[in-house]
């Protein structure tokens, strides 16, 4: 566990609690609660004494049939080729097939930038991350991912939309990276926490969709994005059924079964559907629009790559020194947090992430106006 980064989001909250008054454009996350029938679902919850048990460990039967019909309504998966388990939020999603398909010294390709909570699984659990950067335009590489494979290669990871750079990846080259690894017998971990954030006519692809994908791939989703349901860590995913017994015995170890609570909430939240969220999505397209052209009109500070999905972007400091330093300077002297670039495994240039999700227009407006202010200031990193 010395081997693992120390995680980023914490110690960033950490600064922004130091210096009241900090806009933060850092944690990842919506501004919007969830859905007002899922906290209604909840008022007789106590009284049926079954409701306190330990419940089944791939979830809650009704909750199951709900995503069921959510994967195969909106993501073109047949539920019946694939397993299923509702898990406590994306992350324990992605440690748990790490600990059912890695042995120690085992590597998984991550492309940069990753995730960093994606880089600090492969390390926890004994594994080795090899990295494999995007095109400046942060799509895949496909030529560099073919390299990275070897001997003990055991998976290959892709998020999209993307964090950190908000990268909505090509169908055609998710098929192609969904390919390598039924070519090669590899599991194609595809993270696609942040599906309903598309942008621009973008389009979301799962690989899960694949006709014979279900040998090889794992697909992860999550309800804390898209409906604001961060702090009731209810996630998903579908899996090859070879890994069945093995990620039952690691849900069983861990946590038995996700909070009953929780997945009873959930039902409701996934009963709202995709309309509500797109009802949600105009607020923040609009807070996306005016972080762009905020971000544009710092031109010679910093470069901004054209991406369409997640609610990220990452952006190159132009003549930028440290970008943990100078995000901590950002808070420290100027009020506004972001996201340094060291942490999703960036560590040439400076590189930031701004998240446009949290905040309303007034907030993101004044965050910019700060921001541009710290990247002027001559005292900066």
């Amino acid at each position: 566990m010395q081997g693992v980064q120390a995680p980023i989001i914490p110690r960033i909250g950490e600064l922004v609690r130091a210096y009241p008054g900090t806009i933060s454009l850092g944690q990842g996350i919506v501004h919007y609660p969830p859905p007002e029938t899922a906290c209604d679902a909840l008022r007789d919850f106590f009284e049926d004494p079954q409701r306190h048990q330990y419940q089944h460990e791939l979830g809650l039967p009704q909750l199951r049939a709900c995503i069921e019909s959510k994967l195969e309504n909106e993501n073109a998966i047949d539920g019946d080729r694939f397993a299923l388990m509702v898990t406590a939020g994306g992350n324990m999603a992605f440690l748990t097939v790490l600990l059912a398909i890695c042995d120690a010294g085992d590597e998984v390709i991550l492309v940069r930038p990753w995730f960093f909570n994606h880089e600090m699984a492969v390390r926890s659990v004994g594994a080795l991350p090899v990295v494999v950067s995007t095109r400046e335009d942060y799509q895949l590489d496909l030529d560099a991912i073919r390299r990275a494979v070897g001997p003990r290669t055991r998976a290959i990871v892709t998020v999209s939309p993307n964090n950190p750079t908000g990268a909505v990846y090509l169908e055609e080259d998710l098929r192609a990276v969904n390919a390598l690894c039924e070519e090669r017998g590899l599991f194609h971990i595809s993270d696609e926490v942040y599906e309903y954030f598309v942008f621009e006519g973008a389009r979301h692809f799962s690989p899960a969709s694949i006709p014979g994908a279900e040998t090889h791939t794992i697909a992860i989703h999550s309800l804390s994005k898209a409906y604001g349901f961060a702090s009731w860590r209810v996630g998903y995913m579908v899996f090859p059924k070879i890994l069945l017994e093995s990620i039952k015995k690691i849900q069983d170890t861990n946590i038995i079964c996700v909070p009953v609570i929780s997945q009873h909430a959930a039902i409701e939240v996934l009963g709202a559907g995709r309309q509500w969220v797109q009802e949600r999505m105009k607020g923040i397209a609009s807070v996306r629009r005016r972080a762009l052209d905020a971000l544009l009109r710092l031109d010679g500070q910093v470069i901004v790559p054209r991406t369409q999905g997640a609610f990220y972007f990452f952006v190159r400091i132009c003549e930028g020194g440290d970008s943990l330093h100078l995000a901590e300077f950002l808070i420290r002297e100027h009020g506004v947090a972001v996201i340094p670039g060291v942490a999703f495994g960036v560590e040439e240039g400076c590189y930031l992430r701004i998240g446009y999700g949290a905040v309303d227009g007034a907030a993101m407006d004044e965050g910019m106006r700060r921001l541009g202010a710290g990247l002027a200031d001559p005292r900066r990193p």
